[in-house]
């Protein structure tokens, strides 16, 4: 373990060690306790992660995302519902980018997944901003981990709205569930612009309202469009397709490799359809193992949590640096005297810190 990690307490490695040994007995107070110490970024916590790491790889990740209103609350309920009816265990984390408080999201969260109050077997968390900004994905993904090496079989990750925070979150999973509602028009031509790309499989809910065909048709044709890019050519809301983009959707196609999402219809406050998007979650599944989709996922999901790491360490290197030079206000106040320049500041902080990372790798 790394002395910056774990917070420099005498005997703080082995009560950590000791926590993670609970959480890996199946003790729920301890899980619960692990996911606090992520979500505050508690001293050690790193510490705790590194060493769940070698626990996990095992749980089926699902994120559940889609615009405020459509059920996601509801639909996610249902979900764990069956799946412990099939007896899997269920890890559902709910996660709140715009909340200062978590406190405020549990009560509302556990209301709306009352099908499960009382079954020790499922697992309900909150998860807000809470000053991480923009490092609650991996925050998120942390809590994941712990999750999964508690030895939970299905990990949802749901979020309460379809910013591109949520985005960022629902990445963190393996299959990506997008839900709108009959009649959402201006829903479905918000997916254009950030979540469309990223489902696997879109849920209309409330299937039994008003406008469910017409939406239907919308998302079809929508994903018709994501899969074939040249169906975009005469929109004018895009520039050129790129040849070798479609190229390569052509030999994917080609291939039978790519995934083709479908449009599953629920009404999850009356369970119904659930047994088929079930059947369209398991299918997907099924896809990733089999195309080799899964391990690349995961391949990139870790570079990418690597690299947000390393740009979290460095800000903070270099917050630390800027502080030690008398603070950013009063290199600004130079820069505004005209006695230096933003460039030149820049260099000077940053100079020492590149040398020693040089030095290191020489």
């Amino acid at each position: 373990m790394s002395p910056a990690s774990s917070g420099g307490e005498p005997g703080g490695a082995t009560a950590e060690s000791e926590l993670v040994g609970e959480l890996l007995a199946g003790k729920h107070r301890a899980l619960a306790r692990v996911i606090s110490k992520i979500e505050d970024r508690a001293p050690g916590y790193r510490d705790i992660v590194s060493e769940l790491h070698r626990h996990t790889g095992h749980a089926e990740v699902i994120g559940v995302t889609g615009s405020p209103g459509a059920g996601k609350s509801t639909l996610v309920d249902k979900l764990a519902k069956a799946y412990r009816d099939r007896g899997e265990t269920v890890g559902i984390i709910a996660v709140d980018p715009s909340s200062p408080f978590t406190g405020g999201a549990v009560l509302g969260d556990r209301i709306r997944m009352g099908s499960n109050v009382g079954d020790m077997d499922v697992f309900v968390r909150s998860m807000s901003a809470r000053g991480t900004l923009g490092g609650l994905s991996t925050a998120t993904a942390d809590a994941v981990k712990a999750l999964d090496a508690f030895g939970k079989d299905k990990v949802i990750i749901e979020t309460v709205g379809a910013g591109q925070n949520e985005v960022d979150v629902v990445r963190t999973a393996d299959t990506v569930c997008v839900l709108v509602q009959p009649g959402s028009g201006d829903d479905v031509q918000m997916l254009k612009a950030g979540i469309l790309e990223i489902g696997d499989v879109f849920v209309l809910n409330k299937a039994d309202m008003d406008g469910a065909e017409r939406t239907v048709a919308e998302l079809e044709e929508m994903i018709h469009m994501r899969e074939n890019p040249a169906a975009n050519l005469a929109t004018g809301h895009h520039g050129p397709v790129d040849e070798d983009e479609m190229a390569e959707v052509a030999i994917d196609d080609a291939d039978g490799e790519a995934w083709d999402p479908e449009v599953v219809e629920t009404v999850a406050t009356a369970g119904e359809g659930i047994d088929d998007l079930l059947e369209a979650l398991a299918a997907h599944r099924t896809w990733l193992e089999e195309s080799g989709a899964l391990s690349t996922k995961a391949r990139d999901r870790y570079a990418e949590e690597i690299r947000q790491l390393l740009r979290s360490d460095a800000a903070s290197l270099l917050e630390e640096e800027l502080d030690e030079r008398g603070g950013v206000d009063a290199l600004a106040e130079r820069v505004v005297d005209r006695e230096t320049d933003p460039y030149s500041v820049a260099a000077e902080v940053i100079g020492p810190v590149a040398d020693c990372v040089r030095d290191e790798r020489e």
